[in-house]
């Protein structure tokens, strides 16, 4: 036999092994590529699943407060069929949520879930009732408190949140604290606004708390007349002294030098001019009576003037301006036990005037030795209050 030949075949024979290894290395190679790939894509689409089941469990929540805020828009408040929707489709997505909202002994707990392929996210939260009244003071441009003028609050509880006063506005000097004056608690200045910018504080004024911006604006809801006094005849001004048990509609209170208006009842006015009290004048509200007033006019309360809210509860007495409505104004010595609504007006509080309750408005001053006593109980509301809307409390994520 030839040596070389068999040379030859010797090696054919060992480097066949050789290529059917490499041929199953690159085999297992590609199989593993081929599986981390799937595996990747597998992982980002149940990622995309959880991401999209999550948003839609979000967007479940949100329907649902807006419904619940829609509820609240029909007084008085309905407790029955609180709002529920299943499967209802995320838009721009191939996920579906439900939501669902129940009452407990007065606390509404809201849950919705989302679903997108496999995945399933579920969001629970309670809901509590939030005001404009959450604020001591709140206002859409300016806040100047004059000499050694004060807000501070009353009724508050160990654990409450800071009283608290805010602007939207965002321009310098729009907080202007005079020489003495005092805020007892923390002052917020519109969203990306500077606070040692917009707060303007003289020599001895004082905030207790901290200063900050706000992240969001806080809703303002616009004042709508209640359809059954907006739909009433008026019955023209109110002029002399008399007692008043129903609700009703006019054109104007104006009441002379010590003249006195007394409500007996829990009522609700709609005044479609102006609310002026002259020196002394009173609008007299007794034990058992309360009072909403609606107000399209000014509303002025000259010396000794004002609201007598004898019940000395904030609660029992709201003002709630149009836009029409320009200027709020209570002079020297006079006190209000109430709430103010007026985002359209200048609220002007004068020397050595007291307010015991809150006030939002565009604009608001407190003259030399004013004060403004927030009454932290206005953070406790009930659903037939006017103003409030649903947000989240607190929620938790499974």
């Amino acid at each position: 036999m030839n040596p070389k030949r068999l040379s030859k075949k010797a090696r054919c024979g060992a480097v066949l092994p050789l290529v059917v290894l490499i041929v199953l290395l690159l085999v297992i190679i590609g199989l593993g590529v081929t599986g981390l790939g799937l595996h990747s894509r597998l992982f980002a689409i149940r990622s995309a699943d959880s991401i999209t089941a999550r948003s839609a469990a979000d967007a479940a929540v949100s329907d649902a407060i807006f419904e619940m805020n829609e509820k609240l828009k029909v007084k008085p408040w309905n407790n029955s069929s609180l709002p529920a929707a299943s499967n209802v489709a995320l838009l721009d997505s191939d996920a579906a949520y439900d939501y669902e909202v129940a009452e407990n002994n007065g606390i509404y707990t809201v849950e919705g879930t989302g679903r997108a392929g496999i995945s399933v996210h579920t969001v629970n939260g309670a809901l509590r009732l939030a005001s404009p009244f959450d604020y001591a003071l709140f206002t859409r441009n300016t806040i100047e408190l004059k000499n050694c003028g004060k807000v501070d609050w009353y009724n508050n509880k160990p654990g409450d949140w800071p009283l608290q006063v805010g602007t939207t506005s965002t321009a310098a000097g729009d907080i202007t604290l005079m020489n003495g004056s005092t805020i007892n608690g923390d002052v917020l200045v519109g969203v990306g606004g500077d606070p040692e910018v917009v707060i303007n504080g003289h020599a001895g004024a004082t905030i207790t708390g901290g200063t900050d911006s706000f992240t969001y604006i806080p809703p303002l809801p616009p004042v709508i007349v209640p359809n059954p006094v907006a739909s009433m005849s008026s019955g023209g001004q109110i002029t002399n002294s008399t007692t008043i048990s129903a609700s009703g509609k006019y054109s104007g209170i104006n009441l002379g030098n010590s003249i006195v208006l007394t409500i007996d009842k829990p009522v609700t006015l709609y005044i479609t001019g102006d609310v002026l009290l002259s020196n002394s004048a009173e609008i007299k509200i007794n034990s058992g009576g309360s009072l909403v007033m609606y107000v399209g006019g000014s509303v002025i309360g000259n010396y000794s003037a004002g609201f007598n809210n004898t019940t000395a509860n904030a609660k029992k007495l709201g003002i709630y301006c149009l836009d029409t409505c320009r200027t709020v104004l209570f002079k020297n010595s006079s006190s209000f036990y109430g709430t103010i609504y007026a985002l359209n007006a200048a609220v002007t509080i004068d020397n050595s005037a007291n307010i015991y309750g809150s006030v939002v408005s565009d604009s608001f001053i407190l003259k030399n030795s004013g004060r403004l006593h927030y009454d932290a109980a206005l953070r406790d509301r009930t659903v037939n209050d006017e103003g409030v809307r649903f947000s989240i409390k607190r929620w938790s994520e499974q």
